[in-house]
C-alpha cells in the first residue's frame, strides 16, 4: 500500500517537539526529537541557554507553522 502522507510533511509532531522542548529543553530533547543533533548538543552543553533558549524554542515550536525536521520536512500539526 502506498504512503498517503505528503512527502514534504514530517512524521514528527510540532506539538510533541514543543512540549519536549518546554519541559526537557535544558537537555535538548526537543531538538534531538526533530533530528537537529548539533543544536541539541549545544542546548545540552549550555543547559538550554540557561533555560531561556529552550523556553523560547519550545514556544516557537508550538505557535509556528513552518518548523522543520532535520530533513527539511515541515513538522506535522
Amino acid at each position: 500500500m502506498a504512503n498517503t502522507a505528503s512527502p514534504e510533511l514530517s512524521d514528527k509532531s510540532k506539538i510533541v517537539a514543543g512540549v519536549l522542548q518546554l519541559f526537557l529543553g535544558c537537555f535538548g530533547v526537543g531538538r534531538f526529537y526533530t533530528g537537529h543533533t548539533g543544536m541539541a548538543i549545544a542546548q545540552l552543553c549550555t543547559c538550554g541557554g540557561l533555560g531561556f533558549w529552550s523556553l523560547i524554542d519550545g514556544v516557537i515550536f508550538l505557535v509556528s507553522n513552518d518548523r522543520t525536521d532535520a530533513q527539511g520536512r515541515k513538522l506535522a500539526g
